[in-house]
């Protein structure tokens, strides 16, 4: 994968993240990078395994649940940086 190709999969991944936050959030027109998902209650207990599906739909990647580091999906930073291609 060329280095163009992957930041054009990994912003519309993200993207495809944030327009789900943010149709919860009707609110909210943007979402920073480094703003913490769960305390700033954007992903709340009741949609945390909706978003964890969503993050594993959009990068392909399986999330084992019962070892998921929080860490990994506080931020949107943090889900570009484990989840989505580089």
């Amino acid at each position: 994968m060329t280095e163009q190709i992957a930041q054009e999969t990994t912003a519309q991944g993200i993207g495809v993240i944030e327009q789900w936050i943010l149709a919860k959030h009707e609110n909210r027109t943007d979402i920073a990078p480094d703003e913490d998902l769960i305390e700033n209650r954007l992903v709340d207990s009741l949609s945390f395994v909706e978003f964890v599906f969503l993050i594993a739909e959009t990068s392909g990647q399986e999330i084992d649940m019962d070892n998921l580091d929080l860490a990994d999906v506080r931020t949107l930073a943090a889900i570009e940086k484990r989840f989505l291609p580089h």
